[in-house]
């Protein structure tokens, strides 16, 4: 069985009809799981209520976001909403959703590491551009970067790595992981693009940084060698005790943000490789918008985890 940390109240954050981040990507998603052969091999688990174990979740939250940016974002969602920035809305329902998502990723953190079998964390906004200070790029807190610290404060743990396969670099998430010498990440991004960030001579304050430009067009037989020669390697030697992985579906050649041209059968070869440095893998979804690429992407990722 693999845990399926979801919740409806996902689609509740509201960005409006014409944003590609927005809650029809679930809705594929949680339909062709549904529909996939294995279906009844799936676990689907409703994340810890935001107001069940708040001192939990806040302190999480807390360790990477200030208390003014949080209290912000409340304050936006109160009001009515808005915009964070030009791409980041804010719905009245948002600060909640927000919050019921990072609970799902730690949430997916305590099965894994229960179980030392990966979960997948099926939720919305997603998280890898928020830096502390501020939200960015669809973006509200930074679920992989939270869920990553949070993990080092569980018993047994001592590092942790994050993969970042998104299409776009994770800047919020490099931001705060580079400066930790607990925590390793490493990113494949379209290069030039959004948000500019992700050189390769980037490698972080502990050598704990490595970045995979990758240029417009790239296959699968120009992700693969990088995978097997350099990622790989970089997480396996790093010897981490739990591995995170921002799952972004937006590399393939259907996804309209971007000029990447895997296929969402080549998911399996990513999802393979991660497995074989540790079972213990919690994978969490970023970015992908073109709702079919998306769902069949999350369908072979979570038959590779089966």
């Amino acid at each position: 069985m693999l845990p399926i940390f979801y919740s409806d109240e996902f689609l509740d954050h509201d960005t409006g009809v014409y944003h590609p981040e927005k809650p029809g990507r679930l809705t594929a998603i949680t339909k062709a799981l549904k529909a996939a052969p294995w279906a009844d091999q799936l676990d689907w688990r409703s994340p810890t209520p935001i107001h069940t174990q708040s001192d939990r979740l806040m302190a999480a939250l807390e360790a990477i976001h200030p208390q003014q940016y949080i209290a912000a974002v409340q304050q936006l969602a109160n009001r009515g909403g808005g915009y964070i920035d030009q791409d980041t809305i804010v719905s009245p329902r948002s600060y909640d959703v927000a919050l019921l998502a990072a609970s799902a990723w730690l949430d997916g953190i305590d099965q894994t590491l229960a179980t030392g079998e990966p979960a997948f964390v099926l939720a919305r906004p997603p998280g890898h551009h928020a830096m502390p200070q501020r939200g960015m790029g669809f973006c509200i807190f930074a679920n992989a970067a939270i869920a990553a610290h949070y993990a080092l404060q569980q018993p047994g743990v001592n590092r942790v790595a994050i993969l970042d396969w998104d299409v776009h670099h994770g800047n919020g998430t490099q931001a705060i992981a580079e400066n930790h010498a607990q925590i390793a990440y490493c990113s494949l991004h379209q290069s030039p693009f959004y948000p500019g960030t992700g050189a390769a001579d980037e490698q972080g304050a502990f050598n704990n940084v490595l970045n995979l430009p990758m240029r417009r067009g790239s296959t699968l037989t120009d992700y693969q060698p990088l995978f097997e020669q350099k990622v790989i390697p970089f997480l396996s030697t790093f010897q981490p005790d739990l591995l995170i992985v921002s799952a972004g579906y937006d590399a393939t050649q259907a996804d309209p943000l971007a000029e990447i041209a895997l296929q969402p059968e080549d998911y399996g070869v990513f999802t393979k490789l991660c497995l074989q440095v540790t079972r213990r893998t919690v994978f969490g979804l970023e970015g992908g918008y073109d709702f079919n690429s998306l769902a069949q992407s999350v369908v072979v990722t979570v038959s590779q985890c089966l």
